[in-house]
């Protein structure tokens, strides 16, 4: 069975989300987050449907959500969710830094 992996700094992010729709819409926010879910399963059964961005990372892959985009990597048994950023978030910039850290 292929699962998914939500690493910490995703976690973050989702709850950064959440922070925000809990704020302003709480219906939107959990339509999110029910998409989220579908997408991961999704990703887990196949890790290949997302776009790659090699350029970045080799394993470096991502799918559009909402206005979001879930950031990943294949693993053995499935994917791991990196972050969960805006679609308008500069990935590369966004890696440097997490390479720095």
């Amino acid at each position: 069975m292929s699962v998914y992996i939500i690493a910490p700094s995703a976690s973050r992010d989702l709850n950064q989300i959440a922070d925000y729709f809990l704020a302003r819409n709480l219906e939107a926010g959990e339509k999110l987050f029910r998409e989220f879910n579908k997408k991961c399963h999704n990703l887990a059964n196949f890790p290949s449907i997302g776009r790659s961005y090699a350029h970045i990372r080799p394993s470096l892959r991502g799918l559009p959500l909402d206005g979001y985009m879930i950031i990943y990597q294949a693993i053995d048994d499935g994917v791991e969710i990196l972050r969960v950023v805006s679609g308008r978030q500069d990935l590369e910039s966004l890696f440097a830094q997490s390479d720095d850290e």
